[in-house]
């Protein structure tokens, strides 16, 4: 039996933030300012320095896309009417710096995010903030990492036409 079971408690901050365009204009210019990441390219790197210079590269914002879902293709037929597309949103350089740490990090690395109309047809960008879910590691470097994602996200959020939440 091992006793390193651990049971954590954390807080969550969901940020609901409107932006300026029709849903579908909307994912289009989030998916120009979040890039795919080129996986192919990245498993070619020699060195983990020439890694982080594809990320400059790939990331010119800070995050790429990992993952993408068309949830309303999903629920289609279904009852709900829905437009949204769910991402994972990130940079694996940077959660390597709270991956050496502590590998568990990776349950909120990539971050999560949501894309919807609403019923009034507003666009909303949904995520949760990054620095709530990373000090809940205890730990002072991966908190740095958090805030300095909370800062990339206000700057996300600004480039889609949105107001970053004062909490950023």
């Amino acid at each position: 039996m091992t006793t390193d079971t651990a049971v954590i408690d954390h807080p969550a901050r969901r940020l609901v933030v409107a932006l300026p365009r029709p849903y579908d204009a909307a994912r289009e210019h989030y998916e120009a300012l979040v890039p795919e990441i080129d996986l192919h390219r990245f498993f070619q790197m020699a060195s983990w320095q020439a890694t982080l210079e594809l990320a400059e590269i790939n990331a010119p914002h800070g995050f790429m896309r990992y993952y993408r879902s068309d949830i309303t293709a999903v629920m289609a037929g279904s009852p709900s009417s829905w437009k949204a597309t769910q991402y994972l949103m990130g940079n694996h350089t940077i959660a390597e710096r709270m991956f050496r740490h502590d590998p568990s990090v990776m349950l909120h690395a990539p971050l999560r995010t949501l894309l919807y109309a609403d019923p009034d047809g507003d666009t909303k960008l949904a995520v949760d903030q990054p620095s709530l879910l990373f000090a809940s590691y205890d730990n002072p470097h991966i908190a740095d990492v958090g805030r300095e994602l909370d800062t990339l996200l206000a700057q996300l959020i600004a480039l889609l036409g949105g107001d970053a939440p004062p909490h950023l």
